[in-house]
C-alpha cells in the first residue's frame, strides 16, 4: 500500500516573524489523518473529517503588527487566551514525538522554517529535541519541495495557497494553523495521486530524496537570483537548519 493511503500527520505554526532562528511560536496545530480504508479516495469520504486535532496558542509573546496582519492574532488576544510558551513548546514536542515513534510521516509546508522554529523553541525552553525525545528522526513530507520536483517547469507561486489552487484542494481558513496543516496534508495526498513515481517510493527513501531535491532547488534559485541581480539568502538545508555547535537561541 502506498504511504499516502496510510495515516498522515501534519504540523503548522503561526509565528512572530520570517527568520526561523529568531521567530517565536504564536499558535501551533498538529493533525493526524487516519489511514484510507480503500484504494480510491471517493470510497472513504470520512477520512478527512474524522482526524485528530491539537491546537495551541502562546500567551506570553509579543506579536509584531506585521505578523498580526498575516494570521490575525494580536498580543492582547494571545495573552488573554493562550498558555505559556514553555508549556506550548513542550506539548507540541510530546505530541509530535508520539507520532514519530509510530513512524507516521509528518507533512510540513516549507519544513525548514516550521521545523527549525519548533526546534529552537524547544531548545530555548530547555526541552529535548524532537528526534531525541522520539528516539529517531521524523519522516517529513514537504509539499513545496515535492511539487517543485514533480512539476519543475510550471511557472508561478509555490505558496500553500497556490498549491491548493493548483491541486484543487479546499483551504477554508488560510494562516490559521489547523486549516493550513490540513491543507498541506491534502496537497501531499494530491501530489502522490498525480505522480505515481512519488507515491511508490518507500517513506525512508522519499525523505532522503527530498533532501537532495531541496538542495538542487536552492541552487537553482540562487543562480536565478544572481542572474536577476537580486541579493537574497537561499537556504538549501532540509528538513531543518541544524543547531550551532556553540551557543543557543536568544
Amino acid at each position: 500500500m502506498s504511504w499516502h493511503l496510510g495515516p498522515l500527520a501534519a504540523l503548522d505554526l503561526e509565528t512572530t516573524g520570517l527568520d526561523p532562528l529568531r521567530a517565536r511560536i504564536v499558535s501551533a496545530a498538529v493533525i493526524v489523518v487516519r489511514a484510507q480504508r480503500g484504494t480510491i479516495a471517493e470510497d472513504d469520504p470520512h477520512r478527512w473529517a474524522t482526524m485528530d486535532r491539537s491546537n495551541w496558542l502562546v500567551g506570553d509573546v509579543d506579536i509584531p503588527t506585521e505578523a498580526t496582519a498575516i494570521h490575525g492574532i494580536t498580543t492582547e488576544q494571545a495573552a488573554a487566551e493562550g498558555r505559556p510558551g514553555q508549556w506550548v513548546a513542550g506539548a507540541v514536542g510530546v505530541t509530535l514525538a508520539r507520532i514519530v515513534e509510530q513512524c507516521i510521516p509528518i507533512v510540513i509546508m516549507n519544513a525548514p522554517y516550521d521545523l527549525t522554529v519548533l526546534d529552537r523553541e524547544l531548545w530555548r525552553h530547555g526541552w529535548p529535541s524532537l528526534a531525541l525525545r522520539a528516539g529517531r528522526e521524523p519522516l517529513v513530507l514537504d509539499p513545496q519541495v515535492m511539487d517543485r520536483h514533480a512539476d519543475r517547469d510550471r511557472t508561478g507561486s509555490r505558496t500553500l495557497a497556490a498549491l491548493c489552487g493548483h491541486y484543487r484542494v479546499p483551504h477554508t481558513a488560510p494562516h490559521q494553523a489547523a486549516a493550513d496543516a490540513l491543507a498541506a496534508a491534502r496537497v501531499v495526498d494530491a501530489i502522490a495521486r498525480q505522480h505515481p513515481e512519488i507515491a511508490d517510493m518507500p517513506l525512508d527513501e522519499l525523505h532522503q530524496r527530498q533532501g537532495i531535491w531541496a538542495r538542487r532547488q536552492a541552487s537553482e534559485r540562487a543562480r536565478r537570483y544572481e542572474a536577476e541581480g537580486r541579493v537574497e539568502r537561499v537556504n538549501g538545508q532540509w528538513p531543518i537548519i541544524p543547531r550551532p555547535r556553540n551557543g543557543g537561541p536568544k
